[in-house]
């Protein structure tokens, strides 16, 4: 199935110019690599309510993946996880739990996911390397997530479909 995603990165020293966006074409590429298609790059600078404000406008009218890269960290400017959680109308905490569980340093995220409308976000670290690990942990079932939003009926399941486990 092809699906879209948009990616945000949060950060003051991209927003301001003075560094390259490598979180966020690392995202990209990982996103193309996996057989999505990135249809928008914004940036943001950090901060509660100018990340809410992206996050909308991105989700708006939009069917696909909504991935943010950066802001997820205990620094005091680190607030994309609170402003995803003013915008989502529902958390999806199974896939923040397996993109931190994806290595060792991911337990300092404090990354949350959750639904938009039909739009799935997805926050991820801002280093490229943990952005991209932390993807690639939940990849698998992005598209199945967005075939749900969209309110496409899932294929049924092969094992067990309407037949009582052995021994029940």
């Amino acid at each position: 199935m092809a699906w879209s995603a948009k990616v945000l990165t949060v950060s003051d020293s991209v927003a301001a110019g003075r560094v390259p966006d490598g979180g966020g074409q690392a995202v990209t590429e990982a996103i193309e690599a996996a057989g999505g298609q990135v249809v928008e790059r914004a940036v943001s600078a950090d901060g509660r309510s100018e990340v809410a404000a992206a996050l909308r406008r991105l989700a708006e009218g939009f069917g696909g993946l909504v991935v943010t890269t950066g802001g997820t960290g205990f620094g005091p400017r680190d607030l994309t996880p609170e402003a995803t959680l003013d915008v989502v109308d529902r958390r999806a905490p199974g896939l923040a739990e397996a993109a931190r569980a994806a290595s060792p340093k991911g337990r300092l995220s404090r990354g949350e996911a959750g639904t938009i409308g039909r739009a799935l976000v997805l926050n991820l670290p801002g280093s490229p390397a943990g952005a991209v690990e932390q993807l690639r942990a939940v990849l698998d079932v992005v598209p199945h997530a967005l075939a749900l939003l969209a309110g496409e009926q899932p294929h049924p399941h092969q094992a067990h479909q309407g037949k009582r486990p052995p021994g029940a």
